[in-house]
């Protein structure tokens, strides 16, 4: 997959209201990275700002030694590290505490992503997300990030309703209210501002308090973003995407998240109390596409930390 070119952006633009709003939004965003796109990147200094929570996605079949090797690497360049802990393709609670002595061990990984993970049937004992955070294991975490579905998850409830998504946030916001950990919902990456927004404000109408960590794609060509919106059980937003295939004159330019960005981060200008705390991107075409362009657009908050 071909990446942009990479610049540095010695001397930006003076900021307008609306830049100083994106500027205010990406303050601490986070992002992901696997193993294998990870050992593309020769420096995470020269690409992210200092602080930046790095997300370790697991995907089935890679093994726990890539992961905590990639994890340690992050760590050694001064980066907070979050690996994710898939309940579906852990066998048992020993594999978990396995795991987790592991990244602890070796990487000093104080944070995770609890979700239930992306195949249908579990190979062992934990099905949820929630039934890992009642092990224990994690106590003495530092924070723990549990998953949120602005656009529903059919692998959650299969009708097309949110009933059974938006019981389990319920059940994560109690269990906020009983550990030490700080807490925070991270999403799916999504495509359009305005249901992102009413599902956030859905989240405080049913009690739902946890700060929001809405997911944002990166830069990417078109047909990779479709492909992975599909894969991913994307759904209302999607039509974003396809309405923008359907125009010639953009079907070969790659997508980039200004737009949604923007309408978020003036809705959030206009109600600092709106739930989104950070927003956390899918680098989909590629980690230095994606760090170049927070680097163009983020103003203060998207100075990598060799150049701070």
């Amino acid at each position: 997959m071909a990446l942009l070119n990479f610049r540095r952006k010695e001397t930006p633009a003076e900021p307008s209201a609306a830049n100083g709003q994106v500027e205010a939004f990406l303050k601490g965003y986070s992002i992901e990275v696997m193993p294998r796109t990870a050992e593309k990147v020769e420096s995470f200094r020269d690409l992210l700002p200092a602080g930046t929570r790095v997300y370790i996605a697991h995907i089935d079949g890679t093994p726990i030694a890539e992961m905590v090797a990639t994890a340690k690497r992050l760590h050694a360049e001064g980066f907070p590290v979050m690996p994710h802990f898939p309940a579906r393709i852990i066998k048992d609670k020993a594999t978990l505490a396995d795991w987790i002595a592991r990244y602890q061990g070796e990487a000093d990984v104080r944070q995770g992503l609890m979700l239930a993970g992306g195949v249908a049937e579990p190979v062992g004992d934990f099905h949820s997300s929630m039934q890992m955070l009642e092990t224990g294991l994690f106590d003495g975490f530092e924070r723990l990030h549990v998953a949120g579905h602005p656009e529903g998850n059919r692998d959650i409830d299969p009708d097309g309703s949110d009933r059974m998504v938006m019981e389990a946030a319920r059940w994560k916001q109690a269990f906020s209210e009983r550990t030490d950990a700080k807490m925070a919902m991270a999403t799916q990456f999504c495509f359009e501002a305005k249901p992102v927004i009413a599902w956030v404000n859905r989240l405080a109408a049913e009690g739902v308090k946890l700060p929001v960590h809405i997911g944002v794609a990166g830069p990417a060509k078109l047909q990779t973003l479709i492909k992975f919106a599909i894969a991913c059980g994307v759904g209302p937003s999607l039509k974003v995407l396809q309405k923008r295939a359907m125009d010639v004159t953009k079907l070969l330019l790659p997508y980039e998240p200004g737009d949604f960005v923007a309408e978020l981060a003036a809705h959030k200008a206009a109600h600092p109390d709106f739930g989104i705390e950070a927003v956390h991107f899918f680098p989909l075409g590629g980690i230095k596409t994606n760090a170049t362009w927070a680097i163009e657009h983020g103003g203060r908050s998207g100075v990598p930390a060799a150049q701070a």
